[in-house]
């Protein structure tokens, strides 16, 4: 069963929301245990000084009970003031989702927008086709297109052959060391530079295997190929300049039709969600800036908060104190008892604190990665223009299991990621160039700019004008994209594209602009 691209996006955007809720719940939890383990210390510190005055002299007991005091009043001032700054975290990510929230809505309803404007320029490139493939100017530039292309064809067939050729009979040639060490020395040419006695044993060798014959040979096996492939380049540039000039004819006959204004509003479309993108990856970014900020609270990490729970911690923890609670535990009395049992029933409670507060921040610390790489592959996805109508995933999957191990921790971002290029399917019609199509496409999927070269923001469906269907290659990181721009470079997984503000420079837009690399 397959899933569209819209589709797709959604269930990667709602993956992204349970992500950031069990990030929000995981920092409250954090922050409620590094607040409650302060208390708990509190509380183990009125128990001492109850302990104290039971066993201590007065004025020992009066200097132990201020030490504790000072050090528990400072805990208790410095959780108060933790509390306003987790708080004051917690609702500035809330703002920045609630923000980011409203630009995804925005970005859903100008890509429903624009895809009712495609529609309609498709319609109106059809019913253009029949009128311009009668026009004689505009045959006559097909018929030459055509065969600039059958030219080129067959100048890439004969490229290939000569550098097959040059792979396999240069082989022998390569495989021979004392032909290679003359060959790479330059023996036989003016850049041969060495000494009379070289000269001389070099030139035994040359007479031993027969290198003035084979030189020239081994020569002309590595520079067919070059000149061939100089002149397939230049076949190619022959045809690319045909199609953009039968590419101008059509778009001629559709803004004589009435197509410019619905150009202009697709290109102005494209532009509006280049920026909203561009504004939903700077809030992601200072989000995730704001998640830092948040996980080093709810941790207790705050300069001031660390110190006072630590200075309390050392208070508890002096000799004297230790002295204390030894010399109770050896005494059998009622209210020593009941105090040592309440000491150590609260230090169980704060170890148990601490060890849940440990796996809490781990799981934290992994679900602030993950949800990174799930911002990785979003970009990518839209940059490549995945969530095009048009686009569509053979595996569904990608939005279900193989989501859940990468959630999991299953399978890498990179694996997942390749999963979903190698799944992704255009449907006839969704991909957009020039209205003649190559038959050398995947050839030249290489290109890196489609048609036209000014940009302009359109390019015609496949079926218009005589189209004979998609490109041979699209779906394999070439020439593809929908929306009427938006091809993305090709992939071979690996690292993401995706800069972030602080790591990697400010970012760079990604949406519906041609070219890109992932």
């Amino acid at each position: 069963m397959s899933i569209r691209g819209p589709q797709a996006l959604a269930s990667l955007e709602e993956a992204m929301r349970d992500i950031r809720r069990e990030e929000d719940e995981l920092s409250k939890r954090v922050s409620r245990a590094a607040e409650r383990a302060s208390k708990i210390r509190e509380h183990e510190a009125e128990l001492f000084r109850q302990l104290a005055r039971l066993r201590l002299e007065p004025a020992v007991q009066s200097e132990l009970d201020g030490r504790i005091s000072a050090a528990e009043a400072r805990a208790r001032d410095t959780l108060k003031a933790h509390s306003k700054d987790v708080s004051r975290a917690e609702k500035a990510i809330s703002a920045l989702d609630a923000g980011r929230a409203e630009l995804t809505e925005k970005r859903a309803s100008a890509i429903a927008l624009l895809e009712e404007q495609q529609a309609q320029l498709k319609a109106l490139t059809a019913a253009q086709a029949s009128k311009l493939a009668a026009d004689p100017v505009y045959a006559a530039k097909r018929a030459e297109t055509e065969e600039l292309d059958r030219i080129a064809e067959q100048s890439l067939r004969k490229t290939e052959q000569a550098e097959t050729d040059r792979e396999e009979k240069g082989r022998p040639y390569r495989e021979d060391p004392l032909f290679m060490y003359l060959w790479e020395a330059g023996y036989g040419t003016s850049r041969y530079k060495a000494s009379n006695l070289i000269r001389y044993f070099d030139g035994l060798v040359a007479n031993l295997i027969g290198f003035a014959k084979a030189r020239p040979n081994y020569a002309m096996l590595n520079e067919i190929p070059l000149r061939l492939r100089e002149h397939a380049e230049r076949q190619e540039a022959n045809v690319s300049a045909a199609e953009a000039e039968l590419a101008a004819l059509e778009v001629e006959a559709v803004d004589a039709a009435g197509g410019k204004p619905l150009r202009q509003a697709i290109a102005a479309g494209q532009e509006n969600i280049e920026a909203l993108d561009a504004e939903i990856a700077r809030l992601e970014d200072e989000r995730d800036a704001a998640a830092e900020v948040l996980h080093t609270l709810a941790q207790g990490k705050d300069p001031a908060f660390e110190g006072a729970a630590a200075e309390l911690a050392a208070a508890l923890g002096r000799e004297d104190i230790q002295t204390l609670l030894a010399e109770a535990r050896r005494t059998r009395t009622g209210q020593d008892d009941t105090l040592v049992a309440q000491i150590d029933e609260a230090r169980a409670r704060l170890r148990e604190e601490e060890e849940e507060s440990r796996e809490q921040r781990e799981r934290l610390k992994t679900l602030a990665a993950r949800r990174r790489e799930l911002e990785d592959i979003q970009w990518e996805f839209k940059k490549q223009r995945f969530d095009d109508p048009g686009s569509s995933f053979k595996e569904d999957r990608l939005v279900g299991d193989l989501l859940n191990d990468f959630l999991r921790g299953g399978i890498s971002a990179a694996s997942y990621w390749d999963q979903w290029r190698k799944s992704q399917n255009w449907a006839p019609g969704s991909e957009w160039g020039a209205g003649y199509k190559s038959t050398r496409s995947s050839q030249r999927s290489n290109r890196s700019s489609p048609w036209p070269p000014s940009g302009g923001g359109f390019q015609w469906p496949d079926s218009s004008f005589g189209g004979t269907g998609s490109r041979k290659g699209a779906s394999k990181g070439g020439m593809s994209g929908g929306f009427g721009g938006g091809w993305g470079g090709g992939s071979s997984g690996g690292g993401f594209s995706r800069p972030r503000t602080g790591t990697s420079g400010s970012r760079k837009q990604g949406g519906f602009k041609t070219g890109g690399g992932f």
